[in-house]
């Protein structure tokens, strides 16, 4: 029965904590620096990006409750969904821009967010194709059983729905500096088929398992309602954040046009 894990997870779970540790280490530092020189940067996005870390750790390393397929979802849910909100939302690139000195370091990572591929990739529908297509070839495919004894195709497998989850979530929230800022009507839409196709699929594993698995019954349909009901509160709160944009958007308007009155 596949379970799941793939072979060497412990070297995994010790490279997962060792990479997380000083990239958030280097958020706080460079966070500390802007507030040592007078510059003023919110301790909720220190709390984010703490937390993003905490959660991509702990889905590889931490102990996760339940059946082989329901641990798999959770760490599913946590690298692939809650992490990248979290990470997204304190704003890294804004952050290495203001911290770092006009230089070299900084004008590579300005034409890095500002390059025609970044721009591609972070176009929502794109972003999302990656992202959600991803999913239903990991489990509508042979591929997670495939992955269980290659170490290397289990990594870049995981290694995909991390990146995957972080290029969606900043194409739909569109905090940091980017090449172009796409309309919140083209990030709504693009977020509702997402949030679609991802329950969808939640569906097709509450019925049918992944090809090549043997999971139990009660294991796939817990670790189904978990991708299901869990996909939806992380789109929730992509949601309001666009919500709150779009406030914001609509508030300077009015405010223009009692000016201009």
């Amino acid at each position: 029965m596949h379970n799941g894990h793939g072979p060497g997870l412990e070297a995994g779970q010790i490279v997962a904590v060792a990479c997380a540790l000083p990239v958030v280490a280097g958020y706080l530092a460079a966070a500390r620096r802007l507030r040592g020189r007078g510059d003023a940067w919110p301790w909720g996005r220190d709390a984010c990006f703490a937390a993003g870390g905490a959660a991509l750790a702990a889905a590889v390393a931490g102990p996760l409750p339940g059946g082989a397929f329901t641990v798999h979802m959770a760490q599913h849910l946590l690298a692939g969904m809650v992490a990248p909100v979290l990470l997204v939302l304190a704003r890294p690139l804004t952050l290495a821009l203001r911290a770092l000195r006009p230089g070299g370091p900084r004008r590579a990572l300005l034409a890095a967010a500002h390059w025609r591929v970044s721009g591609w990739l972070l176009f929502p529908p794109v972003a999302a194709a990656l992202d959600m297509g991803g999913l239903w070839v990991l489990y509508r495919t042979p591929l997670l059983a495939a992955a269980h004894d290659r170490p290397i195709l289990h990594a870049l497998v995981h290694a995909h729905v991390v990146a995957a989850g972080l290029l969606f979530t900043a194409a739909i929230c569109q905090l940091d500096p980017v090449r172009r800022r796409w309309g919140l009507p083209l990030r709504g839409a693009t977020l509702l088929a997402a949030g679609a196709a991802h329950a969808v699929l939640a569906k097709t594993l509450y019925a049918l398992p992944p090809p090549g698995t043997a999971f139990a019954a009660s294991d796939l349909h817990v670790a189904a309602q978990l991708m299901y009901y869990g996909g939806d509160l992380v789109e929730v709160a992509l949601a309001v954040v666009l919500a709150v944009q779009w406030y914001a958007v609509a508030g300077r308007r009015r405010r223009a046009r009692q000016v201009s009155a």
